[in-house]
């Protein structure tokens, strides 16, 4: 994972693919679905080894506009919390349930350090998005400008009901946090650019339509009357009159 000068994270081997349908979207939804792990476990018989981001990217534009609306939808699958003691893991299986546990406990760490900075109105509480890969990718739909929704699900099976009451304690503390989320609207220099060079090129096409304009009355003003100012006409009329008048006598 390598972070950039604007804060963008980029992964290897993770692609960025065009969609412009919803069923192409879920087409890429369900491939990403199929190469999650999955094992069996002794309270799971399909147990997810992995957690899944899903990210959707949504750009809107008008015609007559400069400006982009950009939105981010991150759907985040979870994978469950396990009890190593029971869940009896071994092998591959134990180190994917270390890896985990400990991902959602450094997930925990960021929504407790939120609700803290918000409660306390401390702004230089840290925020440890750095601990793990999944807290750095998910930086803006935790604390950020954004809308943060869990669907918790729990088994109501008395055997599970450790893990019910940890998932229901997990889910009130990122209730807790409170984002004030705005429309992410901003000028595109590209739009901006294009817009200026049609002006110009409009201008310029009317300079040229005026010059022309002027030429063709200059060249009237020589050859007929177009040119003489009102005044001159009104006393050229009076003189016609006259001559006319004299020649009727």
């Amino acid at each position: 994972m390598l972070e950039d000068e604007d804060g963008n994270f980029h992964f290897k081997n993770l692609s960025v693919s065009p969609v412009q349908s919803e069923e192409e979207a879920l087409n890429l939804l369900f491939r990403g679905d199929t190469n999650r792990a999955i094992a069996s476990t002794q309270l799971n018989q399909n147990s997810t080894r992995s957690h899944c981001i899903f990210c959707i990217m949504i750009e809107k534009r008008c015609v007559s506009e400069d400006t982009v609306v950009r939105s981010k939808l991150n759907i985040v699958d979870l994978a469950g919390s396990e009890r190593v003691s029971r869940s009896n893991s071994a092998g591959t299986t134990l180190e994917e349930a270390k890896y985990i546990n400990s991902s959602l406990f450094f997930l925990e760490m960021v929504i407790v350090a939120l609700h803290e900075r918000e409660t306390k109105g401390k702004k230089d509480v840290h925020i440890p998005y750095r601990n793990s890969m999944m807290t750095s990718v998910l930086r803006d739909s935790l604390g950020g400008n954004c809308k943060t929704v869990m669907i918790a699900t729990i088994s109501p099976e008395a055997q599970h009901t450790d893990e019910s009451i940890s998932t229901c304690h997990f889910a009130q503390r990122v209730a807790l946090v409170r984002n004030k989320a705005t429309v992410n609207e901003q000028i595109e220099p590209e739009l901006v650019i294009k817009r200026l060079k049609a002006e110009v090129r409009r201008l310029r096409d009317e300079v040229a339509f005026l010059s022309k304009n002027e030429d063709d009355s200059s060249h009237d003003g020589e050859d007929g009357e177009s040119a003489l100012p009102s005044r001159h006409k009104e006393e050229l009329e009076s003189a016609i009159r006259r001559y006319v008048a004299d020649r009727d006598e």
